[in-house]
């Protein structure tokens, strides 16, 4: 729909993260008439009296938050405090600055973990208030899901025109592989790379093994952004992923074998486990703008442990 995007300007936060990255060069490829992708020290979403001058000086129509302060389960429990007052702080300011700055659409990306721990499988959209989320990441969704609360108060009262995305746990190249913040699938191929290259003969992972996990690939994850930026104006918020849950622990020997390590995985119980099960109701996605994802995680997971190797041997 590259007439959708000609003429636009967009302010895409986080656009040089890993998620936006690819997002970035979507856009980019579509031809708008501008593609703001500034940095933390550029633009910070924090300061309101600086976003209302950004916005001022650079007129957005279409904006695009993708910025967040996120990691995995350890990263949660070490700061849960920052992870929620960055999160909400920056997404409230934007909500406001951009409703007061007339920009045309948001499209707000929020989390997984704002589901009830507890929520039926497959969640859908309808269940997101029917209890609260796993308490390791508690505090990160819960600010997320404040600002779909803002989205919808500002249609109705004003209305503004944002729409809100629950992306399910994302994975891929240039994704962070960082032990103290990573995600599961990051974590694992580094250690089992690093346990393959030094013949260790175990790699020790959190909690048992039992939950299970639902993961999108990150270009699926950005086509499917990029295909609601265009195509979706409505209140209700929009899964984002496969449809397709799987073993921690078939996640982790799969991860393994790919990547060529052939030891004892170790599971330890008292590590948090997080929440028990993750799958999502992809339906809504697919019949208000056509997203389904075309990446089998054996494919992705490929890719990605690819990325990494070569990373590894030249640091770009």
């Amino acid at each position: 729909m590259k007439s959708f995007w000609s003429g636009r300007r967009v302010l895409l936060t986080g656009g040089n993260g890993f998620l936006g990255s690819f997002i970035r060069e979507r856009i980019a490829l579509s031809g708008p008439e501008a593609l703001f992708t500034p940095r933390r020290d550029e633009l910070d979403l924090r300061d309101q009296i600086a976003l209302r001058a950004w916005l001022r000086d650079h007129r957005p129509d279409l904006v695009i938050h993708a910025a967040a302060v996120v990691g995995g389960i350890g990263a949660n429990r070490m700061h849960p405090g920052l992870f929620f007052y960055e999160n909400a702080v920056m997404g409230i300011h934007l909500i406001e600055e951009a409703r007061l700055a007339e920009v045309q659409k948001l499209v707000c990306l929020g989390t997984i973990c704002a589901y009830p721990k507890f929520a039926p499988i497959p969640f859908r959209e309808d269940d997101l208030w029917n209890g609260y989320p796993e308490e390791t990441n508690a505090p990160y969704g819960v600010a997320k899901k404040a600002l779909l609360v803002q989205l919808q108060a500002y249609r109705q009262e004003y209305g503004f025109n944002g729409v809100f995305l629950l992306p399910v746990n994302l994975y891929g190249p240039e994704d962070n592989f960082d032990l103290e913040t990573s995600h599961v699938i990051p974590a694992m191929i580094r250690k089992f790379i690093e346990a393959r290259d030094s013949g260790e003969k175990s790699v020790v992972l959190w909690g048992d093994g039992s939950p299970t996990r639902e993961f999108l690939y990150v270009e699926d994850a950005a086509d499917g952004i990029v295909a609601a930026a265009e195509a979706y104006d409505k209140p209700e918020p929009v899964n984002l992923g496969r449809g397709e849950e799987v073993a921690i622990s078939d996640l982790a020997r799969t991860i393994a074998e790919k990547s060529g390590f052939h030891g004892e995985i170790v599971w330890d119980p008292s590590k948090p486990n997080g929440q028990p099960r993750r799958k999502l109701d992809v339906s809504r996605a697919a019949a208000e703008f056509a997203f389904r994802a075309g990446t089998s995680m054996e494919e992705g997971l490929e890719k990605t442990i690819r990325w990494y190797e070569a990373f590894r041997r030249t640091g770009s």
